[in-house]
């Protein structure tokens, strides 16, 4: 029978002794009145709760915890509850002094239940509503059905086991997992010398090198040596690596803030990395119901950078310019399908430009930015001297504002289109010099790409045996053209402040929009959500 159907029936028998219960779809139940004192317990308490309700309606209202046969499920469920923070998620939000000192009876199994349903959802969408914690955040969370997960769980032949493999799978989670249970050491032993400040570039050479060397090389960030006083290329990529596993920008250069992180006047070994990596962790359930080995375009946006994965693996790197930290110009984080390279695009502009920044400018002069067409609802070309702009305002003034082609156009000359009501998309830039600032933050919330032919070529290879040539007749025919991705493309908007990189090392970038504080505020909430346990 039914989830619905037992449930309705067992709450309504308590009052009248038979009732007819709608299924959803309109048939008409027979009455059940046989069910146990027991059974009508267990629907009641339930029925509220739609992960409970949906298992023990599809098992007949048996319970599965109790007494020899319901051991194992139980102990599964306490080892899990205890290595919760390996997950980087509170413990107490599991209850396991609750769980260790609970046997039997109706509280025992609702216990049980209420803590196998919890870890199952946290596990596979994770612990927290992404647009909870930011309303930049459009997330749309994949989570399996809850209910037939549960099932699976009690039929498993190793119950640990099957609660361990809910997690995400993906390498990044497990490497930010390692990252939270052992960080490496990254103190250097006090008897070593300090390296001098200095900004140290490859051929540089001094005796200042020798003690960075060995600073470098006591923490497990040797280089081979051929010159002990040269700083060499071998060097800079320790440097490099060095700088990646506390937080720095990459460059390679040993520059003096480097050099006191080695020296120890900044503490390299700070909680600031295990609480990005807790909020890494949270971030990476979320996208748990997404094919991350499937080919997909990943734009993590702390880090200003898009790549092309397939099949696990990079195959492509650029550079990108984000929105500004301000908060309605910030990158938006959501994925979606990328469906068409657009060559040659004529820029729209958002009417929220339009009206709050340029609008006041035609008003002062009729004639200001006068690369921009205005355009009427038709899409028509009007004359400025035919508009009197001084009679508007934001919310009355009906035109748009558009820019032809070319490499002038804002867009450039290729963008990347997945549809989507924020009206964001991937898109080339005349503002070449902005893509060689280690901080990236500039744009109206669109992502500007540093090698947008390249990336085009790149996507377009599924297509064409020769996607350049594909691209290049679009790119000289200097029209608009809108070059169909097939198959579409999967487009991942995401937040990152700590991810590792090829090697599977974690790299640290800025919060440079503050979102990981609300996903740790958000974590420590739920360690109280505990029904009022001490822990």
């Amino acid at each position: 029978m039914s989830l619905f159907a037992l449930l309705g029936l067992a709450g309504s028998a308590v009052g009248q002794g038979a009732v007819q219960v709608s299924a959803g779809s309109g048939a008409l139940l027979s009455p059940r009145l046989n069910f146990s004192a027991a059974e009508m317990e267990l629907a009641q308490a339930v029925a509220g709760q739609p992960y409970l309700a949906e298992f023990y309606g599809g098992n007949g209202l048996k319970p599965v915890f109790q007494g020899a046969e319901g051991r194992a499920l139980r102990e599964a469920l306490r080892r899990v509850a205890v290595d919760a923070p390996q997950h980087g998620l509170p413990r107490s939000r599991y209850r396991p002094t609750a769980l260790k000192t609970t046997e039997n009876g109706l509280r025992a199994e609702l216990l049980f239940a209420g803590m196998l349903a919890r870890y199952l959802s946290d596990m596979t969408g994770g612990a927290l509503d992404p647009q909870s914690v930011s309303d930049q955040n459009h997330r749309q969370v994949r989570r399996p059905a809850i209910g037939p997960l549960m099932a699976a769980f009690v039929d498993a032949a190793y119950p640990v086991a099957f609660l361990r493999q809910q997690a995400p799978a993906h390498p990044a989670y497990t490497a930010l997992q390692d990252a939270l249970a052992g960080p490496r050491k990254l103190t250097v032993p006090t008897h070593l010398p300090p390296a001098p400040e200095a900004v140290w570039r490859v051929g540089m050479r001094g005796k200042g090198v020798l003690p960075l060397r060995d600073r470098l090389a006591s923490i497990g960030f040797g280089a081979e040596v051929a010159d002990p006083m040269l700083y060499d290329a071998a060097l800079s990529i320790a440097v490099s690596r060095y700088q990646g596993a506390v937080g720095l920008s990459a460059d390679g250069i040993a520059g003096p803030n480097t050099i006191r992180y080695l020296n120890g006047d900044i503490d390299a070994t700070t909680d600031w990395r295990s609480r990005k990596i807790v909020a890494a962790l949270e971030r990476m359930r979320w996208l748990g119901g997404e094919d991350l080995e499937a080919r997909h375009v990943w734009v993590n946006i702390p880090e200003y950078s898009a790549r092309i994965v397939d099949g696990g693996a990079e195959v492509f790197n650029t550079r990108v310019v984000v929105g500004k930290a301000e908060a309605r110009l910030q990158t938006p984080e959501f994925s979606d399908s990328m469906e068409y390279v657009v060559v040659n695009p004529r820029w729209n502009v958002p009417r929220s430009i339009t009206v709050r920044e340029y609008l006041p400018r035609l008003k002062a002069n009729r004639h200001a930015l006068s690369h921009l067409d205005v355009v009427d609802g038709r899409g028509g070309v009007v004359a400025r001297g035919s508009i009197d702009f001084g009679r508007y305002t934001a919310a009355s003034f009906p035109y748009r504002m558009r820019q032809k082609p070319g490499p002038s156009n804002a867009l450039g000359l290729v963008k990347f289109i997945f549809p989507n009501r924020w009206n964001i998309y991937l898109h080339d830039t005349p503002s070449k010099h902005l893509f060689g600032n280690r901080t990236r933050a500039y744009s109206h919330g669109c992502v500007r790409v540093g090698d947008p032919f390249d990336l085009a070529r790149a996507l377009l290879s599924r297509q064409s045996s020769d996607p350049a040539a594909l691209f290049q007749r679009a790119l000289d025919s200097d029209r608009e053209r809108w070059l169909k991705l097939t198959p579409e493309v999967p487009v991942h908007l995401v937040y990152f402040t700590a991810y590792p990189d090829k090697s599977g090392r974690i790299r640290y970038f800025e919060d440079v929009y503050g979102r990981d504080d609300a996903i740790l505020r958000g974590l420590d909430a739920i360690a109280l959500d505990s029904a009022g346990e001490s822990e």
